[in-house]
């Protein structure tokens, strides 16, 4: 007489490894991912398939999110240090011999072309939450000169590019992570001063700054356009402040409540530069209106809420200050993209998270995710 075990079902079988997932994380994801798919349909259904290939990349994200999500943060304490060292490096090949596109330098051929700069986005919080677990409950002042000169070296490579969108992605992350490691109020406060001055002082002499022939030190040329372009768009508003001009008069017309799911004549009429990319959030706005900005702001609230109460409640400084510093990336990348297309920031690249089009922007965020659900997942079985 033989015994037969019948098999469980698929479901059953994956159960196990959704136990601990934080459901009100996913929520938040789902809600924006949502809001994604709605104004890719309606901004990019001429654009061939970016639609159907934005649910490819959310698709490609939730599998990311669910195998990294599996790996304890222990696993990925001891990863921090390699991948850090693999990322720096090949920046520093994207330096001597990268691809340049468009006149930035920011890519490299390694089988496949990549760009590097993305790794680091994890890379830098991750390598920054490994060296003050290392130093935890005897940090000295040194430990936080060796942590800036481990976020400025990717930071200083990443601009040398140059991309100032990613390396202020990277910086804000990794500064995050020495604020919660436990930096000076101190410290703090003088370069928040400075460079509120800095910026009364640039809008009160924009005309003699702006004026053809003046440099600005350390900015790239492009970089320094974009600033001025940001204090009066109208200077140039057929060239360099065409992207701020149409962004504030989509953002406008779309009023309250918004023109209508595939109504916004600014999109349709391809008025809107780069709609489904970075400035897909002023297509957003003309559709919608400002019940519609106020849902999706109300969404990244959420998300970023319920990333800073899991980085509150980890068990271990490590994954305290990795979920911290994962939390500020959405933030940054959300504060941004708004603020650049409403005309409040330059414009610097940075995507809107789960609404731009952008497989790359798209993996990293899974990633991030993932890191996240790592962390809660680790939480959760110690308490069980």
């Amino acid at each position: 007489m033989s015994i037969v075990f019948e098999r469980p079902p698929l479901w059953q079988r994956l159960l196990p490894l959704l136990r601990g997932f934080d459901w009100l994380l996913l929520l938040a994801v789902s809600l924006l991912a949502g809001a994604g798919l709605m104004a890719m349909y309606s901004s990019g259904y001429d654009h061939g398939t970016r639609f159907v290939d934005h649910g490819r990349n959310m698709m490609l994200a939730a599998g990311i999110l669910f195998v990294v999500a599996q790996i304890p943060p222990q696993r990925l304490m001891s990863l921090a240090p390699p991948l850090y060292v693999l990322g720096v490096t090949l920046l520093v090949a994207v330096a001597l011999f990268g691809i340049t596109k468009k006149g930035a330098q920011r890519w490299i051929n390694v089988g496949v072309v990549i760009q590097p700069s993305e790794l680091l986005k994890i890379a830098t919080p991750l390598m920054l939450a490994w060296w003050f677990q290392q130093r935890e409950g005897h940090k000295r002042r040194m430990d936080f000169v060796v942590a800036f000169i481990l976020l400025a070296v990717p930071v200083g490579l990443i601009m040398k590019q140059p991309d100032l969108g990613t390396a202020l992605l990277v910086m804000s992350a990794g500064l995050a992570v020495i604020f919660f490691a436990g930096l000076s109020w101190k410290l703090v406060i003088p370069p928040v001063l400075a460079g509120a001055l800095a910026i009364v002082l640039i809008v009160a002499y924009e005309p003699q700054i702006c004026a053809d022939g003046v440099r600005w030190p350390v900015l790239h040329d492009y970089q320094q356009q974009r600033i001025c372009t940001l204090l009066d768009p109208a200077r140039d508003p057929l060239g360099k402040g065409f992207h701020i001009l149409q962004g504030m008069i989509a953002i406008g017309s779309g009023g309250v409540y918004g023109k209508g799911f595939m109504q916004g004549t600014q999109t349709h009429l391809e008025f809107i530069p780069e709609r489904t990319t970075d400035f897909i959030f002023a297509a957003f706005s003309e559709e919608f209106g400002l019940a519609g900005n106020l849902a999706l702001i109300a969404g990244f609230i959420f998300l970023i809420t319920r990333g800073m109460v899991i980085a509150a409640e980890a068990s271990t400084l490590f994954s305290r200050l990795l979920a911290a510093g994962i939390t500020s990336i959405f933030f940054t990348y959300a504060f941004v993209n708004m603020g650049m297309v409403s005309g409040i920031l330059p414009v610097v690249g940075v995507p809107l998270p789960f609404i731009s089009y952008g497989g790359t922007a798209m993996v990293t965020l899974g990633l991030g995710l993932g890191l996240l659900m790592s962390v809660a997942k680790a939480r959760r079985s110690a308490q069980t």
